[in-house]
Formats: C-alpha cells, structure tokens, sequence
C-alpha cells in the first residue's frame, strides 16, 4: 500500500491584485439579512456566486475602520487594570466601485434609488420624474427572464429598453419593493398618491434584448425571481438617487480578497448601512497626461457603517466575520 506525503510549504503573506465586492439583500421587514457560511461556499467561483449574492465587480482603495473602543476595567489604588471590556463597537467600510449600475448606485446613495418612468405624454418636469406612461400588466407563464404581455402591447417595447417589474402601489405601508425594499412608506399621506410608486423605488429591473411573439426577453433575470399575480412591467428612461431624505438601505456584504497563491480573505458583513451621501471621484484613464482634454474615469465611492446580528452558536452580538482559507499545502502557523 502507497502513503501520500506532502512538505508543507512556509507561510506567506496573501499577495492580491484587487477586491471584489458581492451584495445581497437584507429582508427589512423581518429584520433577517443574506448570511454567508465559508464552509460551505468559502470557495465559490468568483464570476459565480451563490445566490443571492450579487457580483458587483472590483473595487479600489477598499478600507475597513474599526472605532471599536476597548478599556481597562481597574480596581484598587494606584488603580490597576483587572481585565478589559468594549464599551463601544463600530465598524466602517469605505470603498470605490469601479462599476456603475443600478445597485451601485443605491449603495452609494443616501436614500432611494429611484427608476425614472418613460413619461406620459405633456406631463410636467420633475427631479424624480413626474407622471409615467401606464403599465402593460403581465400574463400568466412569464418568468425571471421572459415576460408575456398581450400581443398589442408589444409594439410600446423595444430591444434594448430597460423595464421594471412590480405590483402596483394601492396604499401599502411599510418597506415596499419586491426582492430588495426600495422605500419606506410611514403612511398613506406620506407620500404623493400614484400609482406606479412601487415600481419608481424597485429593485426588479431588467434589459430589454429580444422581443418574441408572447413577451420580453431580458438580459438577466429579475433579481425577485418570477412575476407574482398582479405585476405590471414599464419603461425605465434613467436612474436617479436623491441627497436627502430619511431612508437608509441595508443589505448584506461580501468582500472577497482572492490571493495569488491561491489563498483568500473573506470578510462578511451580514448588515450595513450607507454613512455617507453619494460621491464620485475622477481617476486617470492610464498614465496620467498634462492634457485638459484627457480621459479620466468616474468612481462612486461609498462608505458604510456595520450593524450586528446575533451568533446562533454563542449569542455574541458581531458586526463582521473574518474568513482565511490558507493556500493548499502551506503551513498553519
């Protein structure tokens, strides 16, 4: 009988090109967020997560702060330190998306993130948008990636155009928005009665890339999976996000440090919250040329505060949790 051996090589410290970022959403109204086990899926393909999580792509000058104070608790004259207590945690993640879409810019905004409707016709200006062309509703068999409409609804589509899918607003309060909560609505008079309100604040967008005899054929799938019963589709022109206003998203993150020796850093925040207002930044397109005409690229950047959640296994209140998976065949310590 053969034995397999190995020499386990020394360690060294993780040597990484980038960060990349996955989110995935925090169910607001149970209060539940998107957790993430290394155990099971430590090792996910980084073009493939798991779902839900969301690839949101690479980012730049990722940084994460720890204002978690910790002070001695003393006894006695002159005073000596018996042990150690936290008598505060607070942890923030700064970074710079290198992408723009929709879900990077909620979550580098202060508040929602709103789709313009195609407007109706005469309708008048506004920052937000103002009165929308009406929705097409959706037939039954329509899917993630395929809504059916009638047949004389299909010439008010075209390929390319982007859509989003949701119920109608008819006085719901609460977190609304189906698949991630777009909004808060403290109540009937709160917000201005329409009703495509629902769909103005919702996540469940898509492109438009062909158009069959029986519906829409869009790029990717709903992020609520399957159109429910009453589900409406309308045309998106623009993404907007307003400075203001006193809704905070919250959504669960991944950030991913994959190590060229084929180790990885996994840090997983199970809740955080913006704790800054949108900000874009310009960055050299290439080395950078004493030209006013010159390419630079645009960045988002954001910065988020951790908020905790209890451990099932202990009951320790956390912000975060730290993976490493160390490189095959290298030493422990």
């Amino acid at each position: 009988m053969s034995t397999t051996t190995i020499t386990p090589l020394p360690l060294t410290p993780p040597i990484t090109r980038r960060v990349r970022a996955y989110f995935a959403p925090v169910n607001r109204s149970a209060g539940v967020p998107t957790l993430f086990d290394p155990a099971q899926n430590g090792n996910f393909n980084l073009d493939s997560p798991p779902v839900p999580w969301i690839d949101l792509g690479w980012l730049s000058n990722f940084e994460r702060r720890s204002g978690t104070k910790v002070v001695p608790l003393r006894s006695g004259a002159p005073g000596l330190p018996l042990s150690q207590v936290r008598t505060e945690v607070d942890s923030l993640v700064s970074v710079n998306f290198l992408s723009w879409g929709k879900l990077q810019m909620a979550l580098t905004a202060g508040s929602e993130q709103m789709n313009l409707l195609a407007p109706a016709v005469g309708a008048s200006g506004n920052g937000s948008g103002g009165n929308a062309q009406g929705a097409v509703p959706l037939q039954s068999g329509s899917t993630a990636s395929l809504l059916n409409v009638a047949s004389t609804a299909l010439p008010s589509f075209s390929v390319g155009q982007m859509v989003c899918v949701d119920i109608d607003y008819s006085g719901q309060t609460g977190y609304v928005g189906s698949g991630v909560s777009g909004a808060y609505v403290s109540g009937t008079g709160s917000i201005h009665p329409d009703v495509n309100y629902v769909r103005r604040v919702t996540f469940n967008v898509g492109r438009i890339i062909a158009i069959t005899s029986t519906g829409l054929q869009l790029a990717q799938p709903l992020i609520a999976g399957a159109p429910t019963a009453g589900m409406s589709v309308q045309t998106i022109v623009v993404f907007v996000d307003r400075e203001g206003s006193n809704f905070f998203h919250e959504w669960s993150g991944l950030f991913v440090v994959p190590g060229e020796q084929g180790d990885r850093i996994i840090l997983h925040y199970p809740r955080l919250q913006i704790a800054a207002s949108a900000g874009e930044t310009a960055a050299p397109l290439g080395p950078p040329l004493e030209r006013p005409d010159a390419f630079t690229k645009i960045v988002q950047a954001a910065e988020f505060r951790a908020l905790p959640v209890t451990d099932s296994n202990d009951g320790a209140q956390v912000v975060c949790f730290r993976s490493y998976i160390p490189a095959a065949s290298t030493k422990l310590w």
